[in-house]
């Protein structure tokens, strides 16, 4: 699929926040590009019982994102199955190169690329990835199926993980550094109530062991915070959990980012250090990351770059320019 495609609204990501953004650009009259990146759907799409959606007292978080696609392309939005590798943002219109070497070319761009799960880093950690080391429950869950798994981590990610992955394990043991979960009340009360699932306090991952030939996951050792004693834990299955970092590499060292690594945008607004460009969703938030803040600033980033092209003469119809207030707080 090479060749050169121009828009006047390039979208990049592909969860609430660049569904949400490429319905309101749609409805603009701006007809917007909407380039999936690796994961379409985001984050959503790898859990399963989303209960704070508005409107929805429970969805599938894959079925809520197909759902927000179709939306878009209902409202006129080209959504392209492809991946974003450079941004030249050295002179505008932008160009954007992507993996199936496409040329993007764009008067403005909205950042949508959230985040992705952090990892600790340790050398076995690396060595087992995939091979009984996960990220995503909801992805490798049913593998376990019968088996004792580990979890690690105390925020919502871990709790959720370890939760539905007693629809699965004989047994789940969450491991948490501190002596107090940072999750939701309404989560911590369903793992306390869980009879599968022990958690196991002032501790940290040390080591995961197994086999060689073939490859798998045998259990973990794993080190007190306090004393430094080591426990040793069978298990076929490790599921980190400790959060997520923003997926920035696009823009990192261009952009002005902080609190490590997030997109900075000025006050009240999606708008970016570079003029014309916006940022919205995981991407930038450090503070709430939830999807419903994620779409509410994708709405923000169509309605300030609707404005940005038509103070600059290259919106389609300047006359639709909305009335809505482009820098409108999602938190609000």
């Amino acid at each position: 699929m090479a060749g050169t495609k121009k828009t006047k609204v390039l979208i990049i990501g592909s969860g609430p926040a660049g569904y949400t953004a490429a319905v309101y650009a749609s409805r603009a009259m701006l007809e917007p590009v909407l380039v999936q990146g690796i994961e379409p759907g985001g984050q959503l799409t790898t859990t399963t019982e989303v209960e704070n959606w508005p409107g929805d007292t429970e969805v599938q978080g894959p079925d809520l994102m197909l759902r927000m696609e179709a939306h878009a392309k209902a409202m006129g939005a080209e959504i392209i199955s492809d991946i974003i590798s450079t941004i030249d943002f050295s002179k505008r219109p932008y160009v954007c190169q992507s993996d199936s070497g496409t040329e993007y070319v764009a008067d403005a761009i909205i950042l949508c690329t959230g985040a992705r799960a952090k990892w600790l880093g340790l050398p076995s950690e690396e060595k087992f990835k995939g091979f009984g080391v996960s990220a995503c429950a909801t992805c490798d869950g049913f593998f376990y199926r019968g088996q004792e798994i580990v979890v690690i981590g105390g925020g919502n990610t871990a709790v959720e993980e370890a939760l539905f992955l007693t629809n699965f394990a004989s047994k789940v043991t969450l491991v948490h550094r501190r002596d107090e979960l940072r999750a939701e009340r309404i989560l911590i009360d369903r793992l306390e109530k869980n009879p599968k699932i022990h958690t196991l306090w002032f501790n940290e991952l040390e080591e995961v062991y197994g086999t060689d030939a073939p490859l798998g996951v045998e259990g973990v050792k794993v080190k007190h915070t306090k004393t430094g004693e080591i426990t040793d834990i069978p298990a076929k299955g490790v599921f980190i959990a400790i959060g997520h970092a923003p997926a920035n590499e696009l823009v990192k060292d261009v952009l002005e980012t902080h609190m490590g690594g997030y997109v900075v945008t000025k006050p009240d607004s999606t708008e970016t250090s570079l003029p014309g460009v916006f940022a919205a969703g995981d991407l930038t938030d450090h503070k709430y990351r939830q999807a419903v803040t994620s779409a509410g600033m994708g709405c923000m980033a169509a309605l300030e770059a609707e404005r940005w092209l038509a103070e600059h003469g290259m919106a389609e119809n300047e006359d639709a320019v909305s009335a809505a207030p482009a820098t409108k707080n999602a938190a609000e």
